[in-house]
């Protein structure tokens, strides 16, 4: 055999074996990072086989037609909960990497910078945390970075500014601070300082948003030919944007100020030394490779006569782990206020004023030392079953409520977590005029007349568009019936989401969960809470119980509410016979009446997808009882007195 057929042969084996390596390297890191998953509800990766060695038929992962090499991971508005596993930068080839509106959680590898192909990389709207690394200073074909809407702190690495090919970058909604990087000047730290840093270097960039940070100084000359709005919500001095309150500023710098004195204590070896290391190993590992191909090809060409096949004697070390341990990072809720057992215990009367129980969980009523009016959540679980998987969704669903700001959702106060005796609480307000469920059905329900009840009824609607639509990610309340809204003095609907907590703990077998079926778990809480078109169906249940007085499963005589108003509902003339009969006549207007009959139709529609978004219906509703309701005071008499009765 000539020497040049034999370096042909060799080569090419050198070429299938390193192709075979780089798909196999791809397969470990994308099983890698669905480990790191440890909520994937909508199910997204049920088709991640390990013992698939084409990834390219994944779902979301997208391939070259060329070579089969991943080149696309998509896996936008999933509900995927976890963390971005380091092992994401072995996929060299990735162009395009994008996990937006998500709940991913933790810090941005640092490997990340190791996709030297990428183009594009969207990692907004979810609850990254920690600094941007200066490493993505390496990436230099990218062209978009999105990661708005995430608790991203530290400053705006001036790395940023080695990446020619960028045009859009997107840091809003976030919790950095600093100046904005502009050029290499003496404000500006920097590695090298010959390096060229700084947003000012970036020709390209033309499609930038930094709004609602807490960033200072002065918005640079480079960047004054971007809008204002990209720049509103920080702490800029003499600038014509809309900046933060004066206070919140300063707390922030004080804050910030901590941590980088931290940062710096904690620097460890420097990245030259790193990649020397990497350097010697990727040389041996390509001396040993082309000897063993070249010995292997030349027992191939030997033994092809024969038929037989020798396998290459060269296997690979698997690099990610099928038992992740999880590691609980008290930290996540340093910004929820923490309470101790003991003042809970002293505010509810020694944990005796029970206002509420189920297998799962009781709650308790009590009154803070501050006079607040407070509702305990208890969950009833032993220790020996709450393992670092509930912990974590335990926090994680501290997080989700904490976040919830709007008029209508009882606020949560703090949480309670101590380990003698094994203790987990959380606290709200407690709104002092009993439920919604309570006066509609087991009083006379005098108090709630019919302008009360389109009050109530546009109200409940508002606040679930502010959680369907406005939150990113969506949040949708576990139960809602007209039981978990609770009402203020003056009659303002506050929902508590009491069910959450219950179906948190869900049974024995959970002390012996691991990392390949917590998905199963997750799975099941999904199906039974995290469900937006069931809260459309449910808001369609209060509208009727608002409507008709009636509950949701009331008497032998009406059985199932929905079934026994659809009769009414399927034809216009008959929508008189829902109204409550505690209810005078005169006052129900028909417009009204009408419009919320509608309503109800289409949020108890049998099929979900074709129940229209709270945004859609608060709006038909807004429309509709303001006008009705407009129309009504100006003709009756009778309304005006009740309208003052609703509103007082």
């Amino acid at each position: 055999m000539s020497t040049a057929r034999l370096l042909g042969i060799s080569i090419l084996c050198l070429l299938l074996v390193r192709n075979s390596e780089s798909v196999s390297d791809e397969v470990s890191a994308l099983l890698a990072f669905k480990i790191a998953i440890y909520d994937d509800p909508l199910s997204k990766l049920s088709d991640w086989n390990s013992k698939d060695k084409d990834p390219c038929s994944w779902s979301g992962v997208g391939c070259s037609a060329l070579n089969s090499r991943v080149v696309t991971l998509e896996l936008s508005n999933s509900s995927l909960q976890g963390f971005l596993a380091p092992e994401i930068g072995s996929l060299r080839s990735l162009q395009k990497l994008v996990l937006d509106h998500n709940t991913f959680m933790g810090s941005i590898p640092k490997d990340i910078s190791m996709l030297k192909n990428l183009i594009e990389l969207n990692l907004s709207t979810n609850q990254l945390a920690g600094p941007i690394p200066s490493e993505i200073g390496d990436m230099t074909k990218i062209a978009k970075i999105d990661l708005h809407a995430n608790r991203l702190d530290g400053t705006i690495p001036p790395e940023l500014g080695r990446l020619g090919s960028l045009v859009e970058l997107r840091l809003s909604n976030n919790n950095l601070t600093g100046i904005i990087p502009a050029s290499n000047d003496s404000n500006m730290e920097s590695a090298n300082s010959n390096d060229q840093t700084g947003l000012c270097q970036l020709s390209k960039l033309t499609n930038i948003d930094l709004s609602y940070n807490f960033l200072v100084g002065d918005i640079p000359t480079c960047l004054k030919q971007i809008q204002r709005s990209s720049f509103i919500g920080n702490c800029f001095e003499n600038n014509d944007t809309s900046n933060r309150p004066l206070q919140q500023c300063e707390i922030n710098q004080d804050t910030s100020k901590d941590n980088h004195t931290d940062e710096n204590e904690q620097k460890g070896l420097p990245e030259p030394l790193w990649l020397l290391i990497l350097e010697v190993i990727a040389a041996v590992s390509f001396l040993s490779l082309l000897t063993l191909c070249t010995i292997t090809g030349l027992r191939r060409c030997r033994a092809r006569s024969s038929g037989s096949e020798n396998s290459v004697p060269w296997t690979r070390a698997v690099s990610w782990k099928e038992n992740t341990v999880i590691s609980i990072d008290d930290d996540l809720l340093i910004n929820v206020p923490k309470i101790s057992r003991q003042e809970l215990a002293e505010a509810c009367e020694d944990f005796s004023n029970i206002i509420g129980s189920s297998h799962e969980t009781v709650v308790y009523k009590g009154t803070l030392k501050d006079g607040r009016e407070i509702a305990v959540v208890s969950l009833s679980v032993s220790v020996h079953y709450w393992n670092d998987y509930v912990e974590l969704y335990f926090q994680k669903e501290v997080i989700e409520m904490a976040r919830l700001s709007h008029e209508n959702v009882a606020k949560m106060v703090g949480y309670c977590k101590e380990s003698d005796p094994f203790s987990r609480m959380l606290v709200f307000q407690y709104p002092p005029n009993g439920t919604l469920y309570e006066h509609l059905h087991d009083s006379e329900g005098w108090q709630v007349s019919w302008p009360r009840r389109m009050k109530l009824a546009l109200a409940i609607a508002r606040v679930l568009r502010y959680l369907h639509t406005e939150l990113q990610p969506p949040f949708a309340v576990a139960a809602l019936t007209s039981s978990s809204i609770y009402l203020t003095e003056d009659f303002s609907p506050k929902i508590i989401d009491f069910e959450r907590w219950r179906h948190l703990v869900t049974k024995p077998e959970l002390g012996s969960v691991n990392g390949a079926s917590i998905n199963n778990i997750t799975d099941s809480r999904h199906k039974r809470f995290m469900d937006v078109q069931a809260n459309t169906f449910a808001f369609g249940v209060i509208l009727l119980e608002l409507i008709s007085g009636k509950a949701s499963v009331s008497s032998k005589d009406t059985g199932d509410l929905v079934d026994w108003a659809r009769k009414y509902l399927e034809q216009p003339e008959e929508f008189s016979k829902l109204v409550d009969p505690r209810l005078q006549r005169q006052s129900v207007n028909q417009e009204s009446l009408g419009i919320v009959c509608n309503v109800v139709n289409l949020c108890i529609d049998p099929e979900p997808s074709r129940r229209p978004s709270m945004s859609m219906i608060a709006a038909i509703l807004e429309e509709g009882i303001e006008t009705s309701a407009a129309t009504l005071l100006r003709d009756s008499s009778l309304a005006w007195a009740e309208a003052e009765l609703a509103i007082s």
